[in-house]
């Protein structure tokens, strides 16, 4: 029987989990598959407008990963995989300026460039975000820069004016002394590709609630477990002590009418007008035998 194949998220729970033995302890046959980064710190990014959805159009060879909920919907609403429904999570995110910028409240940001990843999650919660204070015309969405790791080493180099970033870049962000002039926290769904073993999939969810409350009950003891994915360049400077969680498993469903509201939300900004967004809807686009 071939391996269960995971794909890491820039988050703390697969780590611990694998660590502290509990995929292990649930006799789960697994190998983590790196995409986004290698753990030799070279950046891998593909170019102009490529994103989370792209990765999942050209097709994840990975059993199981995660990607912002908008994205894990509407790609799974396209026949690129199953949406897993019995668990989400929620990332703390931001848009960050230089110290120095004369960028001081979410008005300020009016027609300013902002680095995010297209049709992934910054873009969307960039939007959602800033559209309280101005109108879409006003949010000035740059993506050109290229995905996470790629947007902080710009804005660290003084190359781009803003950036949204999530996970340890967030928290770099914030020790480096940027400033986060509003938050732009979103929610992550989990994508199944192909035919994994149900139970494969609940036994790695059953390490990673365990994971969950070790994180939840000692932070302090987990924010290390960031190196992992972490671009070499940055391992003298990073001080992981000063970090925060970051991303949070919410064990709870994510439903009918979740998928439904996100859908129309996309579909009202016009962020899949080119392409479409596919024509399944929720009942076929989730995992059906998950629980």
């Amino acid at each position: 029987m071939s391996k269960f194949v995971i794909q890491p998220h820039f988050r703390l729970q697969e780590w611990v989990a694998e660590e502290k033995g509990y995929f292990k302890d649930e006799g789960l046959d697994y190998v983590f598959q790196e995409e986004v980064l290698k753990t030799d710190g070279k950046i891998h990014d593909q170019g102009v407008k490529t994103g989370a959805y792209q990765s999942f159009e050209k097709g994840r060879t990975s059993d199981i990963s995660c990607a912002c909920h908008w994205t894990v919907g509407v790609a799974a609403s396209t026949g690129h995989g199953k949406l897993y429904p019995d668990v989400y999570s929620v990332s703390p995110a931001g848009v960050f300026v230089p110290a120095d910028s004369p960028v001081r409240k979410p008005e300020d940001l009016a027609n300013v460039p902002i680095s995010v990843g297209y049709q992934s999650g910054s873009h969307y919660a960039t939007i959602q975000a800033l559209e309280q204070f101005m109108p879409s015309d006003k949010v000035n969405l740059s993506f050109n820069d290229g995905m996470l790791f790629r947007r902080l080493e710009l804005l660290v180099d003084g190359k781009v004016p803003a950036a949204t970033l999530f996970s340890g870049p967030y928290y770099f962000a914030e020790q480096l002394g940027f400033r986060k002039i509003i938050d732009a926290t979103f929610m992550i769904t989990t994508m199944i590709t192909g035919n994994p073993d149900p139970e494969d999939v609940r036994k790695f969810f059953r390490a990673l609630r365990r994971a969950q409350r070790d994180i939840d009950l000692r932070p302090d003891r987990y924010t290390h477990y960031y190196k992992k994915e972490f671009p070499a360049r940055y391992h003298a400077t990073i001080d992981t002590r000063r970090w925060g969680p970051g991303e949070r498993l919410v064990f709870e469903p994510y439903t009918k009418e979740v998928f439904e509201e996100t859908f129309k939300w996309i579909a009202d900004h016009g962020i899949f007008a080119d392409t479409g967004m596919g024509t399944q809807r929720y009942e076929s686009s989730i995992m059906t035998n998950a629980g």
